[in-house]
């Protein structure tokens, strides 16, 4: 499996969305998909940043699986699902967001330092990052 295709798709799968209905959050504005995309994209900029840390790919790829069952059962559509992997805006805007946070608590481009000691700490903590990676 590509690594790269997987996250892409992850973090992409916040984006804008089309065809919901008025009575729905947005999907991309829902916060069980936010919040969990934005847990798989710390996980891919620590896993990317250190390497002490791997990733745990079929369990960051069984979680995204069963958020897309999640939306669908929830009555956001095939259509919805599909047109936020068309947002690049949206992934942008999280993407630095992400940065941000991370360069707050001492991950920034150039220091694994940084990201390891991010990783541990959210592995240690047990949190939906921290269950997408493995440390060494």
């Amino acid at each position: 499996m590509n690594v790269k295709v997987l996250l892409i798709a992850c973090i992409t799968l916040t984006s804008g969305v089309a065809g919901a209905s008025a009575a729905q959050t947005p999907l991309d504005q829902h916060p069980r998909v936010r919040d969990s995309f934005y847990a798989i994209g710390l996980a891919d900029q620590i896993r990317r940043n250190c390497p002490q840390i791997q990733p745990r790919l079929v369990r960051a790829y069984t979680f995204i699986k069963s958020l897309e069952r999640w939306a669908l059962n929830s009555g956001y559509t095939e259509a919805d699902v599909d047109a936020l992997t068309d947002n690049k805006a949206a992934r942008s805007a999280l993407e630095a967001e992400i940065a941000r946070d991370l360069a707050a608590r001492g991950a920034t481009p150039g220091n694994a330092a940084g990201y390891c000691k991010v990783g541990r700490e959210e592995i240690a903590r047990g949190t939906r990052a921290g269950s997408f990676l493995k440390g060494n």
